[in-house]
């Protein structure tokens, strides 16, 4: 077999691992019923004002900020804490390839799963809106009263003026996909190098601080930490949209042609180029790793 038929083969047998799995049931239900919470705010307020919605506002709106996709972001512990993937068929495999075929059927389950589970948190919130919206390509009644009226920052619904005066729901939507994407796949690879250079408990740790750091460098939160006036709440903004991972995955939190922000390419390159020095040093990792099959 050439190595991209064991790549894939390999890969196979790690989705094969799902059947019953109660980690995997366990992280399905949780996304579900975090789509349901924060999409529950919007189907409210747009039934309360007999209104409808573009199909995936809700999801713009739910991604809005970055504490949302932290939370987002944290169930795929579920999928990973098991890193690398280890069963009753990886000694037999391991006698008849290389470790990096192994690894590299490693990375591309984790790729797989993360792009499938974005997917899941995306046509969840499509589902449970669908009765009260349209699928066409503008933004609705509901989304301009929540961003021009102030409303939605009251309801704790970030529908962002910016966001609706730059873009379109379908290309603001593959955006937030995909700047959601690459940061949980950061995420991910980042737990598996910790998993592979140190325990499970290292790996999860990774995941808590990459979070913890990029909450705390919240602009609103470093605001009311450092007393920062609103005249200078700016500058504070601009340095923690460059600094902070969770804030490059943040949508808002972009240069749309007047401000010092990162421009979106910007933000593609630079998590981009960690996840790719992450998956060269678990490559590298991969070689020392000593297996355990008790």
């Amino acid at each position: 077999m050439t190595n991209a038929r064991l790549v894939c083969s390999i890969t196979k047998l790690n989705f094969l691992e799902w059947k019953k799995n109660p980690k995997i049931i366990t992280a399905f239900v949780l996304a579900f019923v975090f789509c349901v919470m924060l999409s529950g705010r919007a189907i409210m307020f747009a039934n309360s004002y007999d209104t409808t919605m573009q199909i995936f506002e809700p999801f713009i709106w739910a991604f809005g900020n970055g504490r949302s996709i932290l939370l987002a972001s944290l169930l795929l512990i579920f999928f990973f804490v098991d890193m690398p993937f280890i069963n009753d068929a990886t000694p037999y495999y391991l006698l008849r390839i290389s470790r990096a075929v192994w690894v590299s059927a490693q990375l591309l389950y984790v790729v797989l799963v993360t792009v499938i589970y974005m997917a899941f948190l995306l046509g969840t919130f499509c589902l449970l809106c669908a009765p009260i919206s349209f699928p066409g390509n503008m933004w609705s009644e509901t989304g301009a009263m929540l961003g021009y009226s102030g409303v939605g920052s009251q309801i704790a619904l970030p529908a962002s003026v910016k966001t609706m005066e730059m873009s379109n729901p379908y290309k603001c939507t593959a955006t937030i996909f995909l700047l959601m994407t690459l940061y949980t796949l950061l995420a991910a690879t980042l737990m598996m190098m910790f998993n592979l250079m140190k325990n499970k408990f290292g790996g999860v740790l990774s995941v808590f601080i990459l979070n913890l750091y990029g909450l705390l460098l919240d602009p609103r939160t470093i605001g009311k930490i450092l007393n920062i006036p609103e005249e200078v709440q700016y500058k504070s903004n601009v340095i923690s949209g460059w600094i902070s991972p969770l804030n490059h995955a943040t949508y808002y939190m972009h240069n749309f042609g007047y401000d010092l922000l990162p421009r979106l390419w910007h933000s593609y390159l630079i998590l981009g180029v960690w996840i790719l020095l992450n998956i060269l040093l678990i490559r590298r990792l991969a070689r020392r790793y000593q297996f355990n099959f008790s």
